[in-house]
């Protein structure tokens, strides 16, 4: 079975194409929210209004998840945007492969 799967991906190239490009573009709009999300108190952009509602129920899970894993210390900024920009560049670049 595997390898009628295999053969069956080498017959769509467009599909698997179309699919690497949808992952992508996830990916990299989970990043900008991740980044809109990072710089909306400087930016003096309000995220819980408007047009931007989805940005922190999109992000907060996985900001969350960092922050289980590396739990802010006092003192230090909170570099859990930047652990997760860094995640979801990597699973991209694996994923889609740009």
């Amino acid at each position: 079975p595997a390898a009628r799967c295999t053969r069956a991906w080498r017959r769509c190239p467009l599909a698997v194409d179309v699919l690497r490009a949808t992952i992508g573009s996830a990916l990299t709009l989970c990043m900008m929210a991740v980044l809109l999300r990072w710089s909306a108190r400087a930016l003096a952009v309000d995220l819980h209004r408007g047009h931007l509602r989805f940005v922190p129920s999109l992000t907060d899970p996985l900001l969350r998840g960092c922050r289980k894993l590396f739990p802010p210390t006092r003192g230090v900024p909170d570099w859990s945007p930047l652990l997760v920009l860094l995640g979801l560049w990597i699973v991209r670049v694996l994923c889609a492969g740009y």
